[in-house]
C-alpha cells in the first residue's frame, strides 16, 4: 500500500507544513508498517518553469507535429500522474505565500491537468483519501483582520475535490510566524495550541489512512 506525499514549502528546515506532514506520515506507517511512501519535493526537485506551457500547447498540436520539448513535457506530466494514481492515499503539504498558492504547487497542479487522466471531467481521485496540510503565518479565521485573504486553500480544495473527485481532509496550522515576529508575541500561546491541534489531527488522519489502505 502506498502513500504519496507532496511538499512545496521553500523551507526545508523549520517548515510547519513539512513538520505536520511528517506526523501524518509516521502515523500512517505505524498503522501500516509495510506501507510505502512515494515523495515528491517540489523545492528540492523543482519542475521546469516551461513544462506547463509546453505541455499545454502540445495538447493542441497533432502528435506527429510535436517538438521534442513538447514530448518531454507531456512525458513529465505522465510521470506525475503515475505517481499520484499509484497511491492509495495522498498528503499534500503547502504554505500560504503572499495570500495565494505556492508557485511550486501551482506548477504541479497545472502540469498534472495536462495529462488526459487528470483533465476536467475525469475525476481520477474519486473516493481516494487526500489530506491537505496548510500552514499560514498569520491568522485568517472568521473575525480576524485577514479574514478572506487566504486565496489558496479554497482553490486547492476545489481542484482536489471538485475537479479530481478526492475525499479531502483539511489540516490547518495558523500563526506559524508568531515565534519569530515580535509584533505577534502575544499570540505565541495560541499559536502553540493551534500547532499542537494540527499535529493531533494529522496523527488521527494518518492512522485512518493506514487502516483504509489495509
Amino acid at each position: 500500500m502506498t502513500l504519496f506525499r507532496l511538499d512545496s514549502s521553500i523551507r526545508t528546515e523549520g517548515s510547519v507544513s513539512r513538520e505536520v506532514a511528517d506526523t501524518l506520515e509516521r502515523a500512517y506507517l505505524d498503522q501500516h508498517p509495510g506501507g510505502a511512501v512515494v515523495r515528491r519535493d517540489l523545492v528540492a526537485d523543482p519542475l521546469p518553469a516551461d513544462a506547463w506551457p509546453t505541455a499545454a500547447l502540445a495538447g493542441f498540436t497533432p502528435e506527429d507535429q510535436r517538438t521534442d520539448a513538447q514530448r518531454a513535457a507531456l512525458g513529465l506530466a505522465a510521470r506525475l500522474a503515475d505517481e499520484v494514481l499509484g497511491a492509495d492515499a495522498l498528503v499534500l503539504a503547502t504554505p500560504l505565500y503572499n495570500f495565494g498558492v505556492s508557485q511550486h504547487l501551482k506548477a504541479w497542479i497545472d502540469l498534472l491537468i495536462t495529462d488526459p487522466r487528470f483533465a476536467p471531467g475525469t475525476s481520477p481521485l474519486a473516493g481516494r483519501p487526500v489530506a491537505l496540510v496548510v500552514a499560514r503565518g498569520g491568522g485568517y479565521g472568521a473575525g480576524t483582520p485577514r479574514e478572506g485573504w487566504d486565496h489558496a486553500t479554497g482553490w486547492i480544495v476545489r481542484i482536489l475535490a471538485d475537479v479530481w473527485g478526492a475525499d479531502v481532509t483539511l489540516i490547518e496550522a495558523e500563526l506559524t510566524l508568531a515565534d519569530v515576529q515580535p509584533a505577534m508575541a502575544e499570540l505565541r500561546p495560541l499559536a502553540a495550541q493551534v500547532r499542537a491541534q494540527a499535529h493531533e489531527r494529522a496523527e488521527t488522519v494518518g492512522k485512518d489512512f493506514g487502516r483504509t489502505a489495509a
